[in-house]
Order: structure tokens, then C-alpha cells, then sequence
């Protein structure tokens, strides 16, 4: 797997070591998140200023098992409107599930941070001439502040560039309107395919209805 940085559209130079990173942008980036008095208010708070994309690492494993278990599963998620705390218990993600992504050909985890914490991140999966997108996270308490449309952003240009993408398509759970609603917006169409929800494998999570079912979404990406 390729390493590098990566800002929306625009490769950087490949860097080995996380700790070689140069972001002159992360301080500025670090004082304004924290100048924020109450980022979960929708509409109250400043978008975020764009923040640089790199490819995970296995020093990242730990950090994004708690973001994305943060972001929708148990008491922390509700922070935010992504949670499915309402529809799954359990966990979404673990260790060993994630190293195995890390690992996999084809597969990449691309995530933003600020220097100091990950603050969103995404997997994508190569599929032919097209990419499967799954766990786009962000920090429960960032949420409504333009960070996940910058992920998207960050990751539908990646897959381009990297994995000539044509298409972009992706799972929803049927019942999560308003989540189906947002990549609506941003350009993200219903195929009119769904697909069985796995009950009784609890890697999925523990399900808290039993008309869980999901929606297929698909979008065209532009020619790199």
C-alpha cells in the first residue's frame, strides 16, 4: 500500500513515518477547534478549516477503534447525529477487524487529524472499475461543521487519483433517513437495490429491531 498526504484533489510528497509530517496548517487548525464553545449545535458554529488527508497507519489502529465506536454506538455517539445507538448496540468496529482492512489489498483507510487527535476517517475498498465506501466517522463533538463533507471530498478525490475510479457507492441502513438525506445532497443517488442486514453475526453489532435492511447508494465520480 502507497503512503502519502493528501489534500482534497492534490497528492503530496510520500512521507515513511507518521512523525515526518509537516502541517503548518495544524496549529491554526488545533486553536480553532478549540476556540469552538459548542460545536453540536447545528448552524451555530464555523465550518472547519480544511485539514490534511493521510493514509492510516497501524499506530492508528487504537485511535480509530475509539473514534468510530464513539461516533455511533453507546452514550458518547448521541454527542452527535450520526449515532445508531437507537438501532444497534455492541461495537461497530474492533482491533483486529480494522488491522485486517489495514492490511488487505485493495483496502485503504484514509483519515484527518490535527496534530494531536484523528477527527474523521473513511475506508474504501476497491472494486473493479469502481470503490465501496464504509465507516466515514467523525468526532461526535465536530459534527454539523463541515468535517464530513470534507472526508467525503477527500475520499471520492483519492479514489480517483489513486484507484481510477468511475463510481462511488456505499451501504445505508434503510431506517437512517436523515444520513441517506446528507450524501443525497452530495450527489448520491438510491439504486432501488437493497440488501439483507446480517442478523446474527454481531460483528455488525446487536440489533435493536428486527426490519433492519439496507440501501444501496451510488455515485458518479468525475474522470481524473
Amino acid at each position: 500500500m502507497e503512503t502519502g498526504v493528501f489534500r482534497t484533489g492534490v497528492r503530496l510528497e510520500p512521507y515513511e513515518k507518521r512523525g515526518d509530517l509537516r502541517q503548518p496548517s495544524v496549529d491554526n487548525a488545533r486553536t480553532h477547534l478549540e476556540s469552538s464553545s459548542n460545536p453540536t449545535m447545528p448552524g451555530t458554529e464555523p465550518t472547519l478549516p480544511p485539514l490534511p488527508t493521510r493514509l492510516a497507519t497501524h499506530d492508528d489502529v487504537q485511535p480509530l477503534v475509539a473514534l468510530v465506536n464513539s461516533a455511533y454506538r453507546g452514550e458518547s455517539s448521541r454527542a452527535g447525529w450520526a449515532t445508531e445507538e437507537a438501532l444497534l448496540g455492541g461495537v461497530r468496529i474492533d482491533a483486529d477487524r480494522l488491522t485486517a482492512d489495514l492490511e488487505a489489498d485493495g483496502s485503504a483507510i484514509l483519515v484527518h487529524d490535527d496534530g494531536v487527535e484523528l477527527l474523521a476517517c473513511v475506508h474504501l475498498e476497491r472494486t473493479g472499475d469502481g470503490c465501496y465506501l464504509g465507516m466515514l466517522t467523525t468526532k461526535p463533538t465536530l459534527q454539523d461543521r463541515g468535517l464530513g463533507r470534507q472526508m467525503l471530498a477527500a475520499a471520492e478525490a483519492w479514489a480517483v487519483a489513486t484507484w481510477h475510479a468511475r463510481e462511488m457507492h456505499m451501504t445505508v441502513i434503510v431506517q437512517r433517513e436523515s444520513l441517506i438525506a446528507w450524501y443525497e445532497r452530495r450527489g448520491y443517488a438510491r439504486t432501488g437495490e437493497r440488501k439483507p442486514f446480517p442478523y446474527g453475526d454481531e460483528r455488525w453489532g446487536l440489533p435493536k429491531r428486527d426490519d433492519l435492511e439496507f440501501v444501496v447508494l451510488k455515485k458518479v465520480l468525475p474522470a481524473g
